[in-house]
């Protein structure tokens, strides 16, 4: 067993904002925010959604405008 590897091989995700040629992801565009977070109200990762870094950084700054306008929940309802 010695000579065994586990391999795993990930498709690569592509950002669907650079896909569609996106250049500023706004806050009040619910629509687009909205599956981007969890169900317990937290941001989802890079790595699971494939947003590029520069996206990410956009996508996290405009749910936490949306959150402080109370346009996204901060967390889950009671």
């Amino acid at each position: 067993m010695t000579g065994f590897k586990k391999r795993s091989f990930f498709s690569q995700k592509i950002c669907r904002f650079c896909a569609d040629k996106v250049e500023r992801i706004l806050f009040y565009d619910v629509k687009t925010l909205k599956p981007l977070i969890s169900e317990r109200g937290k941001i989802v990762p890079s790595r699971i959604s494939g947003n590029c870094s520069k996206h990410q950084r956009q996508l996290t700054t405009a749910i936490k405008r949306a959150r402080n306008i109370a346009l996204l929940p901060f967390s889950v309802e009671h």
